[in-house]
């Protein structure tokens, strides 16, 4: 329960609601400028179908179960530009990831402003990014080029540039083989299938493609799957990859207001 007594007048300022939304849950904290939680993190089941409006009806109700924030930090699946969606690949479903994609909701979502609304609904200042773009904030060194990926429902990526984020690329779209997309090839659905090992390889595969294209200084590989990597892959890898925890996408919530974004 929130500490009647925590405001935020009276906590260390500024306070962040962190919200990360992936495909099957929601999760949010109120963490302060270092990082650092003021509750335990709340976390509800993703619902669907999800227009837009239940989306912040959802956020807005899982912020009033947290203490008091200055300002939110929405971190969501797809292509964001400047707060407003470019496209979203669960959220236009009927009843989750992989399932019937509903041309009502494609529409709905299509160029709708989520920092707007939720700056209305929650009398705040929203910023609102890629979920993968939000979890880089919270691990980068602010130095080299360093790339994100996160593995969950499918493959989030994000990439910096002496700590400034690079537009987004929904590359993990694109075919790997055979039609598949790198999003199906190592996503949760394959990852069961196949089993933690055989996906681990498809992991590295993925990684060791990627090196000619990206020429990274470090690569960060987080995501709630990223501890199923085996340690025979992640011994494969190279020491410039660094699995990262998934409480980095709410700790990157506090810290995405200092990317320079703009």
């Amino acid at each position: 329960m929130p500490d009647p007594t925590t405001t935020p007048s009276t906590a260390r300022t500024p306070l962040t609601l962190a919200v990360d939304c992936g495909g099957g849950g929601i999760k949010a904290n109120v963490l302060d400028a270092a990082g650092t939680a003021h509750a335990a993190p709340v976390r509800v089941p993703t619902p669907y179908p999800l227009p837009p409006s239940l989306l912040v009806e959802t956020v807005a109700g899982i912020a009033a179960s947290l203490p008091p924030a200055h300002r939110v930090t929405l971190g969501m699946p797809g292509m964001i530009r400047h707060g407003v969606v470019v496209h979203t690949p669960h959220y236009v479903t009927r009843s989750g990831p992989r399932s019937r994609v509903v041309p009502e909701l494609v529409e709905a979502w299509s160029s709708f402003d989520v920092r707007h609304a939720l700056t209305a609904r929650l009398s705040m200042p929203a910023l609102v990014l890629n979920d993968a773009e939000v979890h880089g904030a919270g691990v980068i060194a602010g130095s080299g080029v360093e790339l994100v990926l996160t593995l969950g429902t499918g493959l989030g990526s994000a990439l910096f540039d002496g700590g400034r984020l690079a537009p987004h690329l929904e590359w993990s779209h694109a075919p790997v083989r055979r039609g598949t997309t790198y999003d199906q090839y190592v996503g949760e659905p394959e990852r069961r299938r196949l089993g933690d090992g055989l996906w681990s390889r498809r992991v590295v595969t993925t990684i060791d493609g990627l090196r000619p294209v990206f020429r990274w200084d470090r690569l960060y590989l987080g995501g709630g799957n990223s501890r199923r990597v085996t340690p025979a892959a992640l011994a494969r890898l190279g020491d410039d990859v660094v699995v990262v925890p998934n409480s980095a996408a709410l700790v990157g919530g506090a810290r995405a207001w200092d990317l320079p974004l703009e």
